[in-house]
């Protein structure tokens, strides 16, 4: 019997559970009352229409994209597509697996070293700068690296994306939750980052065991007649995609410090990337029309991962035309408000984490969350600074644990590693950072952070 597609297998995965979070969405909306909720006031209203049509929850996929989020979402499409097809064109032309291959060479026999860098690199892009989204497009070299040292594609995603997803949840100076959080709470910006700092620092070292550990039980083979580049790239091709590499690492570092550039970020790294693709195909090829079709062929190939983004981004259409999302901080505000200060620092982790699941933007949750945190946290005497962190750590874990969140998605789809696989990979360590948390806000609580 012929076997499936791995690739066909992978989105199946993904596609299935997204489909069904997608029905279940839509049934809270009859299940759970509509409503209206005055943060300011702290007063609700329940809508005289509850639930929404089963045409709607069908359709949301499409709907989100006339929405008031459609020109992001569809600003993520065209990145993709950009994305995918110059990634294939510098793999096509070699380039990428030459300096693959002279990384190999520098760090065969010194892998700790190299996933020692990797990770504290990828980890501090999350954790002082705050990207995220970012980091797709060095996906795809990171895991042709990993294979080229002999781990396998889980421990490649490890050292890449699951690496910058906890670095954004171990911040220190991420602008996008730290930076808006601290200014929604009137909290002076990056202040108490020596606590955050040694979070920074615990994650960071509980991640290289995790995956050192994994290389060593985990390692596929890596024949030495691979390390080969397809063609002879010149050194022009080289410096040509150095230069713009470079440019594009000076733009990402510059982004928390430049407010104008913060909005343009992701297209501004897709056109960078399109110009390194087309250029570095023409200086190694020199024929337009091999270019063109090169890069058809990796835009094709980033459809599956489309469909999943649309998937995903319905769910919290459907939340959001259902009227549920207010209802349920509504019940969070009058649970908090009546227990202890210690159990509603834990209460604020988990209902982040929650909410995580529907709003994956770090920056829209704080400007939904802080207003309503911000009275309580006064209320029972607790230190907004450490609000922001119970904040910080609910939003940034579960960012690699969701099928709704979309670098995750896309990250998966590239490596073809299904949903349920990556699951079985990172619950062991999901729960190692979920004690790791309470202990930290625990202590926090203790020593009267943010007092």
């Amino acid at each position: 019997m012929k076997q499936k597609n791995p690739a066909v297998k992978t989105f199946l995965s993904a596609a299935i559970v997204l489909i069904v979070m997608l029905f279940l969405t839509g049934l809270l909306t009859y299940l759970i009352p509509n409503g209206d909720f005055n943060a300011e006031t702290m007063t609700f209203t329940i809508r005289e229409e509850q639930g929404i049509p089963i045409l709607t929850w069908i359709g949301a996929p499409i709907l989100v994209l006339f929405s008031e989020s459609g020109a992001l979402v569809i600003a993520i499409i065209l990145f993709l597509l950009i994305i995918g097809g110059s990634i294939h064109l510098l793999k096509e032309t070699g380039l990428i697996e030459g300096i693959i291959l002279a990384i190999v060479k520098k760090f065969k026999d010194n892998e700790l070293v190299l996933l020692c860098m990797l990770v504290f690199v990828f980890m501090a892009l999350g954790a002082f700068i705050g990207v995220f989204e970012e980091v797709v497009p060095l996906v795809p070299l990171i895991i042709i690296l990993a294979r080229r040292m002999g781990w396998d594609e889980l421990t490649g995603l490890g050292v890449s994306v699951l690496a910058t997803g906890l670095g954004f949840a171990a911040a220190v100076t991420n602008p996008f939750t730290i930076g808006v959080a601290q200014g929604l709470a009137d909290v002076p910006i990056f202040s108490g980052a020596l606590l955050r700092l040694l979070v920074f620092i615990s994650v960071y070292a509980i991640l290289v065991a995790f995956l050192f550990s994994r290389t060593k039980k985990h390692r596929i083979d890596c024949v030495e007649n691979e390390l080969t580049s397809k063609q002879d790239v010149s050194k022009k091709a080289y410096g040509f995609f150095i230069v713009l590499m470079l440019i594009m690492f000076m733009l990402v570092g510059a982004t928390p410090f430049v407010e104008a550039l913060r909005d343009y970020t992701l297209p501004l790294i897709g056109v960078i990337f399109l110009v390194a693709g087309i250029g570095v195909g023409l200086i190694s090829n020199g024929k337009p029309a091999w270019v063109a079709k090169q890069f058809v062929i990796g835009a094709k190939d980033m459809s599956p991962a489309i469909i999943l983004i649309l998937l995903a981004t319905g769910i919290k259409h459907v939340m959001i035309e259902g009227h549920i999302l207010d209802t349920i901080l509504y019940q969070i505000s009058q649970n908090i408000s009546h227990t202890s200060p210690l159990i509603a620092v834990f209460i604020v982790f988990i209902i982040v984490m929650m909410m995580n699941f529907f709003i994956g933007s770090g920056s829209a949750k704080a400007f939904i969350l802080m207003p309503i945190l911000v009275p309580i946290m006064d209320l029972l005497g607790i230190g907004r600074q450490l609000g922001i962190l119970a904040f910080q750590f609910g939003d940034g874990f579960s960012n690699v644990l969701y099928p709704t969140n979309a670098v995750l998605l896309i990250s998966l789809g590239l490596v073809q590693v299904s949903y349920g696989k990556w699951i079985k990979f990172i619950l062991p360590l999901q729960g190692i950072l979920m004690l790791l948390s309470i202990f930290w806000l625990t202590v926090a609580f203790t020593i009267g952070y943010g007092l």
